[in-house]
C-alpha cells in the first residue's frame, strides 16, 4: 500500500507564494509549502524535527491566513518534514477548505 492510499485528504501542489511560519519546541522557521491538503502538508527544511514532534503552523495563502496545530509524521533530512493537521479552528479548516478548491485542477 502506497502513501497515497494511505491519505485521507488528498494534497496539492500551492503556488511558490504560499508559506507556512512554523514552531516546534524552540525551533522556529518559515517555510516553502511542497504539498498541502485538509489533513497535512509537506514543508521544506533542512531543521531536524523529530518524528511525532507537535508543530504549531500558520499558513499564509491568498484567501487569508490558516492556523492549527499538526504533528510530524514523515522526515526527509535534505527536504524537509511531513505533518498531519490534528486540530485547527472551524473558521480556518473552512479557509483552507476554500483555498483547496480554488487551486484545484479546473
Amino acid at each position: 500500500m502506497g502513501l497515497h492510499e494511505q491519505r485521507k485528504y488528498p494534497r496539492l501542489k500551492p503556488p511558490k507564494s504560499v508559506l507556512v511560519a512554523w514552531e516546534s519546541g524552540i525551533l522556529r522557521e518559515v517555510s516553502y509549502v511542497e504539498s498541502l491538503g485538509l489533513g497535512g502538508l509537506y514543508l521544506r527544511t533542512k531543521k531536524q524535527i523529530a518524528l511525532r514532534s507537535p508543530v504549531k503552523i500558520l499558513l499564509n495563502m491568498p484567501l487569508g491566513q490558516v492556523r492549527g496545530a499538526a504533528i510530524v509524521r514523515r522526515i526527509s533530512e535534505q527536504h524537509g518534514v511531513g505533518v498531519e493537521i490534528i486540530s485547527m479552528e472551524q473558521e480556518d479548516r473552512a479557509r483552507l477548505f476554500r483555498q483547496l478548491k480554488a487551486l484545484e485542477p479546473q
